[in-house]
């Protein structure tokens, strides 16, 4: 995770609030330097890659959801044009009346996975699917969906606002669904949840344990 969080500077009683801007390509790490240079708090997710050249291989930092930067800042005007006005900044994420704040729980959990320096990949936007929470450890209380069975299961974090995802392994982790509706996650997802299964904690994702759970409700 690229170090340039700043507390950025806001009138007492402001709130600031968590937004995406696009920046130019591949101008993510100079965005990011620059709005903290200002004041201005910037958050940058980093996951390492292995790049190939002809005479050597070497392990690269580069941006986790290409193309974007994330500030947090009042939503005033003033708050927005100072962003607007960073070199490499090429406009805020948002619809025909402006900006779109991005919820604090998004940002935290994204934070959270690559505090813990776990192994994570950029994920296909996904919007259906059961939704889960993992239940202790140092990731206790990050939320996602859940895809793939055993030892491929991966919960996958999304930041709604720019359709991007990420996905982390959380084989052998216990999670919780929230909510109780049954889904499917896409045909070759391998997840599904029965209606009454919300209240029990699971070990993510087993079959065993989903067969248990079913004869539980018998």
């Amino acid at each position: 995770m690229y170090p340039v969080r700043n507390q950025a500077e806001s009138k007492p009683g402001d709130e600031a609030c968590w937004y995406a801007v696009v920046s130019r390509s591949r101008h993510e790490k100079l965005v990011a330097t620059a709005l903290t240079n200002t004041g201005i708090t910037a958050f940058l997710p980093l996951v390492s890659e292995m790049h190939h050249w002809s005479d050597r291989q070497k392990l690269v930092e580069v941006p986790l959801f290409p193309g974007y930067v994330f500030v947090q800042i009042p939503s005033s005007p003033e708050s927005q044009l100072r962003v607007l006005k960073t070199s490499g900044v090429v406009q805020f994420v948002g619809n025909r009346c402006g900006a779109v704040s991005i919820t604090d729980k998004e940002i935290s959990d994204v934070r959270a996975v690559l505090d813990q320096k776990l192994g994570c990949s950029p994920y296909p936007f996904l919007q259906l699917g059961q939704r889960v929470r993992i239940r202790g450890g140092s990731l206790d209380g990050v939320e996602g969906i859940l895809v793939g069975r055993d030892s491929d299961s991966k919960l996958v974090i999304t930041i709604e606002l720019i359709q991007r995802s990420l996905a982390v392994s959380i084989y052998n982790i216990d999670v919780e669904p929230i909510g109780s509706c049954p889904a499917r996650i896409g045909d070759d997802s391998r997840v599904e949840w029965q209606p009454g299964f919300g209240s029990k904690n699971l070990r993510a994702p087993s079959v065993p344990t989903r067969m248990a759970a079913a004869a539980a409700q018998e």
